[in-house]
């Protein structure tokens, strides 16, 4: 090889490379709404955490639109992992046979790894509620779902949405959580996020996943019952919703409510409907030019798992090294730590999977969860 052409080969090659991340980022392989919305997901999240945000929410108000986020984002979240293992197991045809034990395979392991990292940020001390222990739970309940076509999830998730949150009351009252060890569970499972009620959320993502959420016919049908859903909740809970004090006294107070992390039958038919609404929407935008314009938010929706933990991390860093106290929640955000976090936590997304690729969490869990579970054979190939 003559010294000319061995000049050009790292030129060449770096080329190949950052085409190949660029590929990886908006290629086919990709769904780019679904990599939008959980961007918005996950940075909905930050701001739950991060800001001071009043309850009180107008439409009328500009200010007071921030109100959005709180328990919206992480609803949204979780219809997502319905849609993301959906995708991930054979789109709008369920894996059979060897396929779909392999696929329950490597969701239980990847259950198992969440749970584990979420248990580990728990320990932390930071204050919030760590959603990846209920995260983990779901994907425990997704294992026997996969065979499962759309016209059986779809209305398994409406019939669960409406019954599960009568009973969702009765076990938010039980003595358990008042005891120590009651307390501990709750961590452990996140019961901030109980996953009795919110497998109604990944039972709706996965039965559009599954009804094939890549054709435009099913995103507008999304859009339309989404909205439909969130208007039917949050205007029944303007007009009869119970007040703070009905909600906490009575069995039907507490039913009958919108009010974020209530899990109450109102909050579960506006955010879900809300949540598949934003999820067409990320869509159907991702089918015009302006999936370029945002770009940045679907290389963090790219790398969820890896953003959500990367913010927590930070905080606890930041929290024990400032303020001598990871869980002062106030002083936390007194510091004003949102824009900061959401814009470092965008540019090194974006940075990362243009430049390297998959997230590194991302990329763990995935290669652990195929090491574990995948058989002899297809390990070997996938090798060569």
């Amino acid at each position: 090889m003559s010294e000319r052409s061995e000049s050009k080969r790292p030129s060449a090659l770096r080329t190949g490379w950052l085409a190949s991340r660029w590929d990886r980022l908006n290629g086919r392989q990709r769904v780019a709404g679904v990599d939008l919305a959980r961007g918005l997901a996950v940075l909905g999240m930050f701001a739950a955490h991060l800001l001071w945000i009043d309850d009180r929410f107008e439409w009328a108000d500009a200010s007071t639109w921030v109100a959005v986020v709180d328990g919206r984002s992480s609803i949204l979240f979780a219809t997502l992992a319905g849609v993301s293992i959906g995708l991930a197991t054979g789109g709008r045809t369920p894996p059979v046979g060897e396929q779909l034990k392999t696929a329950r395979r490597r969701l239980m392991v990847r259950a198992v790894l969440i749970w584990v990292i979420g248990i580990l940020l728990v320990l932390t001390g930071v204050p919030v509620y760590v959603i990846l222990p209920a995260y983990a739970l779901l994907f425990f309940l997704a294992v026997p779902l996969l065979p499962l076509t759309a016209r059986v999830l779809l209305p398994l998730a409406a019939v669960l949405a409406i019954t599960m949150p009568i009973v969702q009351v009765a076990l938010d009252d039980l003595p358990l959580w008042q005891t120590m060890s009651g307390a501990a569970l709750s961590l452990a499972i996140g019961w901030h996020y109980p996953f009795t009620t919110w497998i109604a959320f990944l039972l709706a993502g996965l039965g559009v996943a599954r009804a094939g959420i890549l054709r435009t016919s099913v995103q507008l049908w999304m859009l339309g019952a989404g909205a439909a859903l969130a208007i039917v909740g949050y205007g029944a809970d303007a007009a009869t919703g119970a007040d703070s004090g009905a909600e906490r006294s009575s069995f039907a107070g507490a039913l009958w409510t919108a009010r974020p992390h209530s899990t109450g039958l109102l909050e579960v038919i506006g955010s879900g409907g809300f949540a598949l609404a934003v999820i067409a929407a990320c869509l159907l935008l991702c089918r015009t030019v302006l999936m370029w314009a945002v770009l940045p938010l679907r290389a963090v929706g790219a790398m969820p798992l890896t953003a959500y933990v990367g913010q927590l991390v930070v905080w606890w860093l930041i929290a024990s090294a400032v303020l001598d106290a990871p869980g002062d929640l106030a002083g936390f955000r007194n510091l004003e730590p949102f824009w900061p976090l959401a814009l470092w936590t965008v540019v090194l997304c974006t940075a990362w999977a243009l430049l390297i690729g998959r997230g590194p969490l991302e990329w763990a869990v995935d290669r652990s969860a195929k090491l574990v579970a995948d058989p002899p054979q297809v390990r070997a190939s996938s090798r060569r």
